[in-house]
């Protein structure tokens, strides 16, 4: 188990949002490739759709990806997404989190891996999976799992 890097990054609103704000509760990071793509699509609206399940849970939800403010902003209203989405434009947490590709698709340089980070209310990862498959989704039932039993 390692401390989580604190970050702070810029939400669709602007506002500067810090992993060390939810001390006290627990997190879900997910970090995703890129807005607008159907493998985030279906990721991050399941989320959506399940929100009540983690907030149950004591636990904040924060999807980061490299896209730019304003086009998580379109992509948050659009999908009607009910969770905070963070821009990772300059790649630093990403790469903090081992969760950049250097090369994705298309020969597009810096993107954000599809991972999943729990962080428990004391800032320690209590799980990780960072995918090298784009196409493949985080293991959410044993993210639930987990998250149950840390609450």
């Amino acid at each position: 188990m390692s401390k989580a890097k604190d970050f702070t990054l810029k939400n669709t609103k602007l506002e500067d949002i810090k992993l060390s704000d939810y001390q006290g509760q627990h997190v879900l990071l997910l970090f995703f490739p890129l807005a607008f793509t159907s493998t985030c699509t279906k990721e991050l609206c399941e989320i959506r759709d399940n929100i009540a399940t983690y907030n149950n849970l004591n636990t904040t939800v924060l999807g980061i990806s490299v896209d730019s403010p304003f086009t998580l902003a379109k992509y948050k209203e659009e999908q009607g997404i009910n969770f905070d989405l963070l821009s990772d434009f300059n790649k630093d947490v990403s790469s903090d989190y081992g969760a950049l590709y250097e090369v994705f698709v298309h020969g597009l340089k810096g993107v954000s891996k599809r991972a999943a980070f729990v962080v428990d209310k004391n800032g320690d990862i209590q799980y990780e999976e960072i995918l090298e498959n784009a196409r493949e989704i985080p293991n959410f039932v044993a993210i639930n799992e987990l998250l149950q039993k840390l609450s």
